[in-house]
């Protein structure tokens, strides 16, 4: 099909913007892993942009690894992450399959869990809720239980079931089959691509999470990644892993090229997990998104 000037030039004009889009989102990615290769000292005298590493020194992936609250970390949010997740899921899936059916209050409930869109208790009311009277304050549960649904999460798949022909479930019932088989042995394998995206997003998001372990986590041995990130990153504490290091100029350079290190090795495992559950994203948003 031969295209006009116009169009030819509005597909130039829309490569050009998709090419800078990709640029301004992988630059600072690719600025972070060049920098935390870096020789520490050439770093901290550089300026403007980072089109190559200043030198090769993988002394501060060292000293991260070596950290052990980092490990600890990595312990508590793959824990936090895993169990999470999986909670997500079930309650998820639970409560979508039971919108998706037709009762008498369907339409009050959706309008009240839509509400908590919305509205909340606000925070006090919420750390005094989760840590004096559910007590679950210093405790991985407090990172999970409260967030056990999110009301979108819950909005998409619950559209998903709606899109299974009702005539699977009719004769499925028929054949004697009751509600949990039918969840589980027709809907759920019929909704994979919409249950990937869910796994994404929850546990993208508990991956990322540290504010609700910064309120009800003390004991620093329960610290997630994140919040260990955050002492990294925001409070500059380098301290415990740039001793030895020489004089305060060595100690304040290699400090620089740690928090480099420590922003690639809490991001490397979520991209290296995205590729895996790419195929299916698209696909999943838009059948939880569209309604036939």
């Amino acid at each position: 099909m031969k295209l006009s000037a116009t169009e030819r030039l509005f597909d130039i004009g829309n490569a050009i913007l998709m090419l800078l889009l990709i640029v301004c989102t992988l630059y600072p990615f690719y600025y972070v892993f060049m920098a935390s290769i870096s020789d520490s000292n050439l770093l901290i005298q550089h300026t403007g942009p980072l089109l190559g590493p200043l030198g090769f020194n993988l002394t501060a992936f060292e000293k991260v690894i070596a950290n052990p609250n980092i490990l600890s970390g990595y312990g508590n949010t793959l824990l936090i992450l895993i169990t999470g997740t999986a909670v997500n899921l079930f309650f998820t899936t639970l409560g979508a399959y039971a919108l998706s059916r037709k009762f008498v209050l369907r339409k009050f409930i959706m309008i009240s869990i839509v509400f908590t869109m919305y509205f909340s208790g606000g925070l006090i009311p919420t750390y005094l809720l989760i840590n004096n009277y559910l007590h679950m304050g210093n405790s991985f549960l407090a990172l999970i239980i409260p967030v056990a649904v999110s009301t979108w999460n819950l909005i998409i798949m619950r559209t998903s079931f709606e899109a299974i022909p009702e005539g699977l479930m009719e004769s499925a019932k028929i054949d004697g089959a009751g509600e949990w088989r039918i969840l589980f042995q027709i809907v759920v394998p019929l909704s994979m691509p919409v249950i990937a995206v869910m796994v994404l997003y929850y546990g993208v998001a508990h991956w990322n999470s540290w504010f609700n372990a910064m309120l009800f986590l003390h004991d620093r041995d329960k610290f997630p990644l994140q919040l260990i990130l955050r002492e990294i990153l925001v409070q500059n504490s380098t301290d415990s892993m740039t001793t030895g290091t020489g004089n305060a100029n060595d100690t304040q350079a290699i400090g620089e090229s740690i928090k480099y290190a420590t922003i690639m090795v809490a991001t490397l495992p979520i991209l290296i997990a995205y590729p895996f559950l790419q195929k299916y994203f698209v696909k999943g948003v838009m059948v939880g998104a569209i309604k036939e």
